[in-house]
């Protein structure tokens, strides 16, 4: 679809984007608990895996961080599972810097690209490996806010 002038074209996006997104987070809010999962969803390492694997299949920290939104506003994960899940998702799209070098273009990054990806990939990973043990204490400070 060509609306002919790029501003309008990036905003008409923004806007298919933004709509797509409240049309996920009302589907993820209306899931409502999910007591089979509580298994997965009761760790904190599992979800940390789980924000992972999910950013990196779904090449969007933002698409992540809104379906755990959603499933906490439903109640069907706990405060320090979506802590985790989301320091998860940081790891994931760092992830999908390399996994975009290597299987789309022509192989690992190189020079200054390289070197963003290892400080993106530093620094959530360092965040994650500060914060993921706290994640409980986090949710309880965090619960204070309500």
């Amino acid at each position: 679809m060509d609306l002919g002038n790029p501003v309008i074209q990036a905003l008409v996006g923004l806007v298919v984007f933004y709509i797509g997104l409240k049309m996920f987070s009302g589907g993820m809010k209306s899931m409502g608990n999910l007591e089979h999962l509580h298994w997965f969803t009761g760790n904190i390492i599992y979800m940390f895996i789980g924000g992972i694997v999910m950013t990196l299949l779904w090449q969007s920290s933002s698409l992540s961080t809104t379906a755990i939104i959603a499933l906490v506003a439903s109640g069907a994960i706990p405060l320090p599972a979506a802590i985790a899940c989301v320091l998860g998702a940081n790891i994931g799209t760092t992830g999908t810097i390399w996994l975009a070098g290597v299987l789309v273009s022509d192989g690992m990054p190189k020079g200054d690209t390289l070197r963003i990806a290892l400080a993106h990939t530093g620094v959530n990973l360092a965040m994650a490996v500060a914060l993921l043990p706290f994640a409980g204490h986090i949710a309880k400070l965090l619960s204070r806010f309500t």
